[in-house]
């Protein structure tokens, strides 16, 4: 049955576009919560809620354990208010990490308790017409740039009156573009179309009626942009957890806009050996094409759920982006592949059966035995 699954793009696409439609910076996520979570339901899935949001939907399996998890993150980058200034205009601090560089110019919302105004983030020295060459020489970071809000606001007795508060939470605008070439732009694609790729899989799951041998957790967090992701959302049935990111397709990375790739460390860390290598496999064996990556300056929703002492195997797979963390430009196809992959990891069968439990002794433990290298070929020598 999983050699004819089929990933409905329009689907995802439809999805994903919705998706970036709903602001949601880190702390500001319940509107996109509520969305994801109606799908879910919608697709026949038991959804929980944690206190905060993250969201646990489980799509039940022949047996209970081990279980595995898909997680992808909803919260995406952002900025607070960190000041009023007196020229009117806001000093801001960024919610995530992310340059101010890729900040100047973006259009932004405001929500604020007496509603949502709109405004813009500029450099502070941003008329040519006033100050010549200096808007080229000026230092980029935080400090560096101010919010002008689209309301009158000539000073900071008028943004209180506005009804500006420090702490007010500022969305950036995504700006999508869908092009038909398969091309996707848009601020927000990390984790956004993460998500979209596991509503996808899970349609293709639901409409092609695909079991699955054990219970599979379909996970959404809203804090991975802070550094906390799935740290509180696992069940101890949980043996194994996938997390869907961007991967960094730049200069001097393999990971590529096609296809799946699959990091194979972060900053914390290798990954799983045995889980990345299934899904090496899977993708091999089902003609998904796949590039592996190492990504220094990186984390994810896996590492959070480690740190937080989930003893858990984890892998991270990955749709390649371009300028990852400003405007960011992903392809089609890397949606449609890593959809794959995830339904068809959700259908494979267990292979480590020790992994029911938590604690056990060596029966059935893994090997990573390594195979004797091929004999080097002679050179012929005159």
């Amino acid at each position: 049955m999983t050699e004819a699954l089929t990933i409905d793009a329009d689907y995802l696409t439809r999805h994903l576009n919705a998706l970036l439609s709903i602001a949601s910076p880190t702390g500001f996520t319940d509107e996109a919560v509520r969305y994801t979570a109606r799908e879910l339901e919608r697709l026949g899935l038991e959804v929980k809620l944690t206190r905060r949001g993250a969201i646990r939907a489980l799509r039940k399996g022949r047996s209970r354990r081990p279980a595995r998890a898909i997680v992808s993150h909803l919260d995406t980058l952002g900025a607070q208010v960190k000041a009023l200034k007196t020229n009117g205009r806001l000093e801001l601090v960024s919610i995530g990490h992310w340059s101010a560089r890729f900040a100047e110019g973006a259009r932004v919302s405001i929500f604020s308790d007496k509603g949502t105004y709109r405004g813009t983030i500029l450099p502070l020295k941003a008329s040519g017409h006033v100050f010549n060459d200096e808007v080229d020489t000026q230092p980029s970071g935080w400090p560096h740039v101010e919010l002008r809000v689209d309301a009158l606001s000539r000073d900071r007795n008028d943004l209180v009156q506005l009804g500006i508060e420090v702490g007010d939470i500022v969305a950036i605008d995504p700006q999508p573009e869908f092009l038909d070439n398969g091309f996707i732009v848009s601020r927000h694609l990390d984790d956004k179309a993460g998500v979209a790729i596991m509503l996808a899989a899970l349609e293709a799951m639901q409409r092609q009626s695909i079991e699955t041998p054990v219970d599979t957790y379909w996970l959404f967090t809203i804090g991975e942009e802070v550094g906390v992701g799935a740290s509180a959302v696992l069940t101890p049935e949980i043996a194994s957890l996938v997390a869907v990111d961007n991967g960094t397709s730049a200069p001097g990375q393999n990971s590529s806009e096609f296809g799946v790739t699959l990091a194979m460390a972060d900053q914390t860390g290798p990954f799983d050996y045995h889980l990345s290598k299934k899904l090496a496999y899977l993708c091999r064996s089902h003609g998904i094409p796949l590039q592996k990556d190492v990504f220094l300056y990186y984390r994810s929703d896996a590492a959070s759920a480690v740190e937080a002492g989930h003893d858990v195997r984890t892998a991270l797979v990955t749709f390649g982006v371009d300028g990852s963390h400003g405007y960011e430009r992903i392809h089609l196809h890397a949606l449609v592949s890593n959809a794959r992959l995830c339904a068809l990891y959700g259908a494979s069968d267990v292979e480590i059966e020790r992994d029911a439990d938590e604690i056990s002794d060596l029966s059935g433990f893994t090997h990573q035995e390594v195979p004797a290298a091929a004999p080097s070929q002679e050179i012929e020598t005159e």
